[in-house]
């Protein structure tokens, strides 16, 4: 292979990666206030945890929000 063909593959896969990496959608619930929202990242602080069961990981924002009517500690605030 050619130096240009490695670097234009790379090039292509810094762009794509990370668009691949956003159909990842977590169901969160804020430690301190008990509010529940839908982030497109895992946590990896301690100021929010992961309330959807078993840690599902949603492929879209639609059906997170639809996961997260099902998840108790979120529809009993």
């Amino acid at each position: 292979m050619t130096f240009k063909t490695i670097a234009a593959a790379s090039l292509i896969m810094a762009f794509v990666t990370p668009a691949l990496a956003a159909d990842e959608f977590y169901v969160v619930q804020d430690v301190k206030t008990k509010k529940c929202t839908i982030v497109d990242k895992k946590p990896t602080d301690t100021t929010t945890t992961v309330v959807s069961p078993s840690g599902t990981v949603y492929k879209s924002r639609t059906e997170a929000e639809a996961g997260m009517k099902t998840v108790k500690v979120c529809t009993s605030n």
